[in-house]
């Protein structure tokens, strides 16, 4: 059986805690791997590692980190295929699905190659008689990343490319689930020069991460994951004195106005509610169908729901993988044999679906619930799965009301041809990232990605400028030089002078 150990100090190191966890491959149902589980000390290691080698990369020049950036992003597209291998066998997801986590986390590496524009200060001159000021901002030192099992390369990717190329160094807790993403990613960059222990990856478990939350010589904190945990990190790793950034779980609502294309909006539905088997933050989970037009849409998404081949993500025929984990599987499919007694109509079943000669698979099949009620389970909870509700409303204001009644503000979208609803509703609306006719607004990567309300804990959003500002501090700097011609002057004790 493959192990998968931790990464620290630019080698590979075996667990010593005794404790492992398995991998499953989701399309067999079959454990493949065992992964190690940190112990604190362990963490500790990690930590002490990535502490030592911010002595020289804190100070390094600009020049030497972006030279060994362009290295490692030109690494990483060469193994673009062998990185989505891996996140197909552990996570399961289709392999031109996992090309595009690998081609969205690329992007950020292409961001940090460009750090020294985004590093620039400001100088104000003259701001008094031979007066200067000066901002400048700095790294903040060990930094850590604990990201989810959805996007085991992707979300890893948005993190510590920023974060090194900023001057900081970094140890990464990914998900036990699928682990295998992260120490390729760290060989690599290990491959393209990155010096020893700036950046680690350790594996675990709850003990690995309150380790890392606890830890004095961790500055900050960044993770990405369902909103309980997101605020238990926040609380928790608040309360220690860190920054931190929590992005938490959503509940994306697609606004359909009457105007609408439904062809369009149909397609957009089926790829953004069930692409990734809906193991994404930002799939369409909701949509709100205004008017009369419920009907129709619904029709339109049910005929080209029915088509979609599910199967092996390793199989090129295949548009949609199986679940992570059965245990995932089996609630996913909870809320679908519920569905009909909280008062909605299913209008496709998806839980009895299987795939020949791998039952054992985590298989589920689309689900697609038609007129659900606010207060079902269906609509109030994060499913994390391919099942896509429809919601119904007699006018746009309605349908606002609705969608900012939700506790949630990742991502949300609008379907219309009208301009001034556009306009209307990227203002009106109550989430961070807002997309007009298109499904899964997901930010490129020179602009932030984060939600709003239980969508997001902490002030900075991800990658792009707040993911700049987030791994950075600011300094500013006053200065006065006196003249060589200038007497020696004497002592005022007054309030200092600007003008």
């Amino acid at each position: 059986m493959k192990t998968v150990n931790h990464w620290i100090g630019g080698k590979a190191v075996e667990g010593t805690s005794g404790n492992w966890g398995p991998v499953t491959d989701p399309a067999t149902g079959a454990v493949t791997t065992q992964v190690a589980l940190a112990s604190a000390d362990e963490v500790a290691g990690a930590v002490a590692a990535a502490k030592a080698a911010y002595a020289d990369w804190g100070t390094s020049s600009l020049a030497r980190r972006t030279g060994i950036l362009f290295r490692y992003r030109a690494l990483l597209d060469a193994r673009r295929d062998d990185i989505a291998a891996l996140i197909t066998a552990e996570h399961g997801k289709v392999h031109s699905d996992a090309l595009g986590e690998v081609a969205r986390g690329l992007e950020i590496v292409e961001l940090a190659c460009g750090i020294t524009t985004q590093l620039k200060g400001e100088l104000s001159t003259q701001v008094a008689s031979r007066v200067d000021v000066s901002s400048i901002r700095q790294p903040l030192g060990v930094v850590a990343g604990i990201t989810p099992f959805n996007f085991p390369a992707m979300v890893p990717m948005w993190m510590f490319p920023l974060a090194i190329a900023c001057g900081n160094t970094f140890v990464l807790k990914p998900s036990e689930k699928d682990p295998s993403a992260a120490n390729l990613l760290a060989e690599l960059a290990h491959e393209a020069g990155l010096p020893d222990g700036v950046l680690n990856v350790v594996h675990g478990d709850k003990v690995a991460v309150d380790s890392l939350l606890a830890h004095p010589d961790v500055a900050a904190v960044s993770f990405v994951g369902s909103t309980p945990i997101a605020r238990y990190i926040h609380t928790t790793a608040s309360a220690n004195g860190k920054r931190v950034q929590a992005l938490g779980g959503a509940k994306n609502h697609m606004l359909v106005l009457p105007d609408a294309d439904l062809d369009a909006a149909a397609d957009a539905a089926v790829s953004a509610a069930y692409g990734s088997a809906g193991e994404r933050c930002m799939a369409i989970s909701a949509v709100v169908a205004v008017g009369g037009i419920g009907d129709e849409l619904v029709a339109k998404i049910r005929e080209r729901a029915e088509k979609i081949k599910i199967g092996p993500g390793n199989d090129p025929a295949s548009e949609m993988g199986p679940l992570i984990t059965r245990a995932h599987r089996d609630k996913v499919a909870s809320y679908v044999t519920g569905a009909a007694a909280q008062g909605a109509d299913v209008v496709l079943d998806g839980t009895g679906y299987t795939v020949e000669g791998s039952e054992d698979g985590h298989w589920i099949g689309l689900s697609l619930l038609d007129k659900v009620s606010t207060d079902s389970d269906a609509y109030r909870d994060e499913i994390f799965g391919p099942v896509l509700v429809v919601l119904r409303t007699e006018t746009y204001e309605e349908g606002v009301d609705l969608i900012n009644a939700s506790p949630f503000g990742n991502g949300t979208a609008i379907f219309t041809r009208d301009g001034g609803a556009a306009r209307r509703f990227q203002l009106e609306i109550e989430a961070g990232m807002v997309g007009v006719n298109v499904p899964i607004p997901v930010p490129v990567g020179y602009h932030s990605f984060g939600g709003w309300k239980d969508s997001l804990f902490g002030d900075h959003h991800i990658y792009g400028n707040d993911g700049v500002h987030f791994y950075t501090r600011g300094k500013v700097v006053t200065t006065r030089w006196p003249d060589p011609s200038d007497a020696p002057a004497g002592v005022d004790l007054g309030f200092p002078r600007n003008h």
